[in-house]
């Protein structure tokens, strides 16, 4: 075991609001699960925001998504700091799949800052290049104009989503 960091480093904390999960979240979480012997995939609600779907049925679609990865557990959490939230699962490393530049400026300083406040460590993944423009809000505004959206979100959010923004 690495004594330097906070938590289990075989154990890794996959953040977001995943509402809903999208391919490009999968791929992450998947390719996640091949490196980690357990990866916990953390749904953050911003009770600020307006969601599509509760927590709870985040959780659900998350782990329905990703049931054939045995390691992998979705799991929601109050709104707290996400190295909280790696301390509460006795987490060692902050796993973010970055789609671009962009995400990686946003997340850059937010991961020297977890670690100079607890020590977690934050790995960033490039995600699939084929899918870095997939974004929840923008499926969700696609498929509320009725495009289809079967290709870029688990087959077992299609439905749920579609009937949820009344499509």
């Amino acid at each position: 075991m690495n004594d330097l960091l906070p938590g289990d480093p075989r154990r890794c904390v996959c953040p977001g609001s995943y509402d809903p999960i999208t391919m490009g979240h999968l791929d992450v979480i998947t390719r996640a699960a091949s490196i980690f012997e357990e990866v916990i995939v953390a749904v953050l609600f911003n009770p600020a925001k307006q969601g599509t779907f509760t927590p709870d049925e985040r959780v659900a679609l998350i782990s329905e998504s990703t049931g054939h990865l045995p390691n992998v557990r979705a799991q929601a959490f109050e709104p707290q700091l996400v190295v909280d939230v790696c301390r509460s699962v006795d987490a060692g490393i902050l796993l973010k799949g970055l789609r671009g530049v962009t995400d990686f400026e946003y997340e850059w300083p937010m991961a020297l800052m977890n670690a100079e406040m607890a020590g977690v460590e934050t790995l960033f993944l490039p995600g699939d290049p084929a899918m870095q423009h997939y974004s929840s809000s923008l499926i969700r505004l696609i498929a509320s104009n009725g495009a289809d959206v079967s290709a870029m979100v688990p087959s077992p959010v299609l439905r749920p989503l579609l009937h949820r923004l009344g499509r």
